[in-house]
């Protein structure tokens, strides 16, 4: 995944920030149990929020226990347990959506640019094997995005809905599958399906710029090579946070409210607004700079 769905660690409690810590070592751990000692390396905090929302929709955090960092042994800290296959699910999704990026890299990127990712692919095809036959519905689901997101970019005129429908429709279908009953998968699909669109909408924000320098598709890059205006992103990503907000409020969360809350509420908000300071500064750059052009 991307990195985006962080925490607001200014506005958590000292034992709610101690809690998600104990989380993502909790899965940090069950990565290197599952797979390799190596894959522990690619953990993000999208995967984190993913255990801790399935471990709050559950009710499975079975306590805490203190054990020595497997990756620093002169570190000690807390380990967060699940009573259920939580930290197995998000441990098989980051490892396939790892996977899918080095694929996604190759294609998109010239030998030696792609060169580390394709020393690594051989390592994290045998680890997606390994958790696609736990999970295959998962890799369905991320191999099914994938090739509809490589389709949908090779046309330049392809819409910001379209675009993100890829991405959205994956998590949405990932998240359902974890619904009690039929109405709670409607509400979990709903949710996921926004925040998916939110998460690659933000990646296209983020890239605006290296995209514009070497012609990559891009959403928010209109075929004349102009960019949306920053306004009109601002408003498209605060939408689809909205819409996962109302969604999120229908959840019955039993566990790390708090934490969940802080990362709607404070965390989602706080990187958005970096992303979109930073293209508020590039569409600057790129106006000033064809202005430049026009008046030589």
């Amino acid at each position: 995944m991307f990195g985006y769905l962080q925490i607001e660690k200014e506005e958590l409690l000292v034992k709610e920030f101690e809690t998600y810590k104990a989380v993502y070592c909790g899965l940090c751990k069950q990565m290197g149990k599952d797979y390799s000692f190596l894959t522990r390396l690619t953990l993000s905090y999208d995967c984190t929020f993913y255990a801790m929302l399935l471990m709050s929709l559950h009710s499975s955090c079975g306590g805490f226990k203190k054990g020595r960092c497997t990756c620093n042994p002169l570190k000690r800290c807390n380990f967060a347990y699940s009573k259920n296959d939580d930290y197995q699910k998000a441990a098989a999704f980051s490892i396939i959506t790892v996977y899918y990026k080095l694929i996604d890299d190759i294609n998109d990127s010239g030998f030696f640019k792609s060169l580390f990712s394709r020393m690594i692919k051989p390592f994290f095809s045998h680890q997606r094997k390994k958790a696609k036959k736990h999970y295959p519905w998962i890799d369905e689901y991320v191999a099914e995005m994938m090739e509809r997101q490589a389709v949908i970019e090779q046309d330049k005129s392809s819409s910001v809905d379209i675009s993100a429908d890829p991405t959205a429709q994956m998590l949405g279908k990932i998240l359902a599958k974890d619904g009690n009953d039929e109405t709670e998968s409607r509400v979990l699909y709903e949710y996921g399906y926004n925040i998916g669109r939110w998460i690659y909408l933000m990646d296209a924000a983020d890239d605006m710029e290296k995209d514009a320098k070497s012609l990559s598709f891009n959403p928010f890059i209109q075929e004349d090579g102009l960019t949306l205006d920053n306004n009109i992103i601002s408003l498209t990503l605060n939408q689809c946070l909205a819409r996962a907000y109302d969604a999120y409020n229908l959840l019955d969360i039993n566990g790390f409210k708090g934490i969940l809350d802080n990362m709607m509420l404070r965390g989602f908000p706080k990187i958005q607004n970096k992303i979109t300071d930073k293209t508020q500064k590039d569409s600057h750059k790129s106006f000033e700079s064809q202005k430049g052009s026009k008046d030589e």
